[in-house]
């Protein structure tokens, strides 16, 4: 022991361990600090080991468009087929849809909130989220009944789905009820169902419940026109929970403080931006070049920046995060 002969060096382990590890590190130390490290260090980063679950949902709400449909591109090539989870905000290319879709061989979970995506985009791209288990589609305002049929008839493993709106998307608006129906003809086997401010009626309500039996939690908060009767769905649906319609966590405060992740403004929130070009008003103590050498995308003219403190008020409107 006294020699060190017992002793694993960090850079032996090998690479689906390292992943495990650097799993549980930030997307900014993962793709920045690691691979400066050791040569194994870089080699199980550049590998499919640290990129079978891809979560950029906060850092792609603030980023320019073609800067995320490039980081996307790179972390899904490297996932080699192995991308299990997805997250990401604001999507508005059909090109990157598609990607996703052809790489979605092993996905289970996908969200997708605030993105561009179309009815026509989905049916065309649904056969390809067989695999999918849950499924994010809150706040996209492009999509329909049509798109909800087409991923219920396609993903017959689907047991989640979020399908939350802005209350300012919905605001006197008349009650739609045939995306309610979608869910509950194609949808049979949903545990998890979010439709907060959803424009949808008691009928509809009652059609989902009784055409998807197992379902444990629905969200219906602020979907003012559902009345249920508490006694009668305790009666007939013991497992269901049902939160709303009325909202506890209201979001009339300004910036949706209350909601949003970036509500703290005091805080010394440390942002990132994927910038191209010249660096601007921002600054950082070392060079990044080099860093980004996948052969799937030339990416040598871009460089990660980091900036400290948001200016909340020119950020715009936040969104209220799913429960």
């Amino acid at each position: 022991m006294e020699n060190g002969s017992d002793f694993r060096q960090w850079d032996e382990l090998i690479p689906d361990a390292l992943g495990l590890i650097f799993g549980h590190l930030s997307l900014q130390e993962t793709l920045t600090v690691i691979p400066r490290v050791c040569k194994s260090w870089r080699r199980a980063v550049m590998g499919p080991y640290c990129w079978q679950e891809i979560d950029i949902e906060e850092w792609s709400t603030r980023c320019q468009p073609d800067h995320l449909d490039r980081m996307l591109r790179i972390l899904i090539a490297r996932s080699s087929g192995s991308l299990r989870k997805l997250c990401v905000s604001g999507l508005n290319s059909d090109f990157i849809f598609s990607y996703i879709a052809e790489n979605a061989g092993s996905l289970q979970t996908l969200r997708l909130p605030r993105s561009e995506i179309n009815d026509s985009i989905m049916e065309r791209i649904a056969v390809k989220f067989s695999t999918i288990t849950f499924l994010d589609v809150s706040y996209c305002v492009k999509i329909g009944s049509r798109a909800l049929e087409a991923i219920g008839k396609n993903c017959k493993m689907l047991v989640g789905l979020c399908r939350n709106m802005h209350p300012l998307d919905t605001a006197g608006k008349p009650l739609e009820d045939d995306e309610a129906h979608a869910i509950a003809t194609t949808m049979p086997k949903l545990k998890h169902l979010e439709m907060a401010y959803h424009l949808i009626g008691t009928s509809s309500v009652l059609q989902i419940l009784s055409s998807c039996p197992e379902l444990e939690f629905l969200d219906l908060r602020g979907c003012w026109s559902v009345i249920l009767d508490d006694k009668f769905v305790k009666e007939k649906f013991p497992k269901l929970k049902v939160l709303g319609p009325v909202v506890v966590d209201y979001y009339e405060r300004n910036d949706w403080e209350e909601c949003s992740d970036f509500s703290d403004a005091s805080s010394e929130y440390l942002a990132w931006e994927f910038m191209a070009g010249g660096m601007g008003d921002y600054f950082d103590d070392e060079s990044f070049d080099g860093m980004w050498d996948d052969d799937e995308a030339s990416l040598e003219e871009l460089e990660l920046r980091f900036y400290e403190g948001i200016d909340e008020d020119v950020e715009g409107y936040g969104w209220p995060p799913s429960p």
